[in-house]
Order: structure tokens, then C-alpha cells, then sequence
């Protein structure tokens, strides 16, 4: 099968900093019991690919990158329940696991969803990892429920990325939160008010005094960006008893500097279920048939926001390169092998 690899981590502008391999198919006979063999059809670059990539050294031969993917399941394993031969599919897999830029990738069923019927699986390859971390940000890690949130305000720091694009729209969907975003610039404001962002302020600026203005003080803080940047400014405009979530990886934090409001602070990561096998590593699974059913009811959208072309090498570098200017607006998707 086609795939897309490396063997040493390298600036992407080296075209050995991704290459187009070949590796052998896998077959029925490699699923372990939970597993789905799926025909890839499109994927999605994240903030990790490329981190992974410039972090990580294989430790023989290719290693294969690709954390969001929508397909078609090709084969099951003994104990499969949820999907048969035959049914689109879309999820973000494992990174204990080989990635999804190949033309067939093995996943667990308990974190892949059903393809929303109304996307392509071109603009389906943009949602599964955000939204699960979004959903797990939101719900698990700052413990709101579903029509909850009236009264209360949610700042996303970073509203443009791809995890901020669609919290917005859960958020808006699902609770009574009023949502203010950062952005900084034009392309940016007008995507998170394109994703339904209530005010949008700008984190180049005094965060707390732009809230003020608007009369809002957030009880709870999506920080998706910079996190080390902005933590005093976020403890200072936060309530208290009120909750911080991040993302991101700042080098340290004083922790120290929450206890005066009493607050929570929550780091989230999507891979903690699978990498761990938790008891309730099903969640992402429902989650993602959740947001699949949000998506044919239209109470939300799809983030591709850039046409990578086709699965290839060459395609891929050009949207690592992206990603990795710091300018990424919603998601970059690549679909078909080939090129």
C-alpha cells in the first residue's frame, strides 16, 4: 500500500522530512479483536503531526504520521460490534499506532465514529480529533452538561485554530454559554464569527479590559495557544472558583498562582484514552456518532478551511509547512491517493 513516512526528523522543507513509501497491505488476519480495518479516504494535519515529526526519531525504518481520518471499513475483528464491511467511518486513531497516511490503517472501534451521512469524507477528515478534544474539554474537563451554561461566559484563546473553530460550535450548540473568542487578525476574526462566536477580542491586547467592555467575566477558559503568554492575564480576568483548560505545552507553569481564586486547571489530551485503554475508552466512540448526528441536523459544519490535493508526500510537507507557520486558519485536508 501507498503510504507517506519518514526516518529522521527534519525541517519540512527536506523532501526526506516526509516521503512517499510503499509498506505491505494489512490484512484481516493483523486486527486484534476490537480492530477495524479501514480503506483511508481522507485526512486532516494537526498542531501533533508536526510535532511528532520534529520530536520524534523512528526507531527503525518509516515511521507514519496522521491523527484524523475518513474512510470506509474494509475488514473486522472477532469481537467488532459497532461496524461492519462496507460502512464510512471517521475518527482520530491512536498515536501508540501507526497513522492514517496510508492507504489502509488499523483502528479500534471504540473510538471511531459513523461518518456524518451529509459530509463528503473530504470535509469529514477535518472533525474527529478537534472535536474530541473540544468535547473532552469542554464537558469532561471543565464538568459543564449539555444545555448548561446560561449566565456564564467561555473565552477561547485561539478561537481560529481547528480545536477552537469547532468549540465555538459546540459549545453554541449544546449550552447556554455566551462564547468570546481571540483572534488577531481580519481572516481570523471573521472565521470564528463565520463558526458563531458571540464577541470576538483580540489576545494581542489587554485581554481583561476588552471582557470589561463587554461587561463579561469568563467563569470558563479554553487557553488553545500560548498558553505561558497569557496565564497571569487569565488568572486576573478569570472568576473565581472558575476553570482553565489548555492544549497546548508551555515549558512551565506556577501552579501556585490558582489557589487565591480557587480555580481548576485541566490539561487536556484526546490520545489519554486509547493510549491508556481506559474502561470508558467507548466515550469517543458515542462523542463522535454525537457530532456526526450535529452535523446532519446542521447545528454545525465542517472546518476545512484549505485544500491540501491529494495524499501525497509533496502535499503533505506543503501542509506541515502550514500548520506550522502559525497561521493556519480551520483545517487543512488532503483526500485520494495519488499525485
Amino acid at each position: 500500500m501507498r503510504a507517506i513516512g519518514y526516518m529522521k526528523s527534519l525541517p519540512i522543507e527536506d523532501r526526506q522530512s516526509l516521503e512517499d513509501i510503499e509498506l505491505p497491505d494489512p490484512t484481516a488476519t493483523d486486527l486484534s479483536p476490537n480492530d477495524l480495518l479501514i480503506e483511508i479516504a481522507a485526512v486532516s494535519v494537526n498542531p501533533v503531526d508536526t510535532k511528532v515529526r520534529v520530536r520524534t526519531e523512528p526507531d527503525n525504518g518509516h515511521k507514519v504520521l496522521g491523527w484524523d481520518a475518513s474512510g470506509t471499513v474494509k475488514a473486522t475483528g472477532s469481537d467488532v460490534t459497532l461496524f461492519k464491511p462496507g460502512d464510512d467511518v471517521f475518527y482520530a486513531g491512536d498515536i501508540g499506532r501507526p497513522g492514517t497516511n496510508s492507504e489502509l490503517h488499523i483502528v479500534d472501534e471504540r473510538i471511531v465514529g459513523r461518518k456524518p451521512s451529509s459530509l463528503s469524507h473530504r470535509d469529514a477528515a477535518a472533525l474527529p480529533l478537534t472535536s474530541i478534544t473540544a468535547w473532552e474539554l469542554l464537558f469532561d474537563g471543565m464538568g459543564l452538561r449539555e444545555g448548561e451554561g446560561d449566565g456564564e461566559t467561555l473565552l477561547i484563546v485561539g478561537g481560529a485554530g481547528g480545536v477552537g473553530s469547532i468549540l465555538i460550535q459546540i459549545a453554541k450548540a449544546l449550552t447556554g454559554l455566551t462564547v468570546v473568542a481571540t483572534a488577531s487578525r481580519d481572516d481570523t476574526r471573521d472565521w470564528c464569527t463565520k463558526m458563531g462566536a458571540d464577541h470576538i477580542i483580540s489576545h494581542r491586547e489587554n485581554l481583561k479590559a476588552q471582557l470589561d467592555a463587554l461587561g463579561l467575566q469568563p467563569r470558563y477558559v479554553a487557553s488553545l495557544t500560548a498558553t505561558d503568554q497569557h496565564f497571569d492575564a487569565l488568572i486576573d480576568l478569570i472568576q473565581p472558583r472558575g476553570t482553565i483548560a489548555l492544549i497546548d505545552d508551555p515549558a512551565e507553569l506556577d501552579a501556585l498562582k490558582l489557589k487565591t481564586k480557587a480555580l481548576t486547571l485541566h490539561f487536556e489530551l484526546m490520545f489519554t484514552r486509547p493510549m491508556f485503554n481506559t474502561p470508558d475508552m467507548i466515550a469517543q466512540h458515542h462523542l463522535l456518532d454525537r457530532i456526526s448526528e450535529l452535523v446532519d441536523q446542521g447545528k454545525i459544519i465542517t472546518t476545512v478551511n484549505s485544500d491540501g490535493g491529494m495524499i501525497n508526500a509533496r502535499n503533505l510537507r506543503d501542509a506541515h509547512a502550514h500548520q506550522e507557520s502559525g497561521r493556519a486558519v480551520g483545517k487543512t485536508v488532503l483526500a485520494g491517493f495519488g499525485g
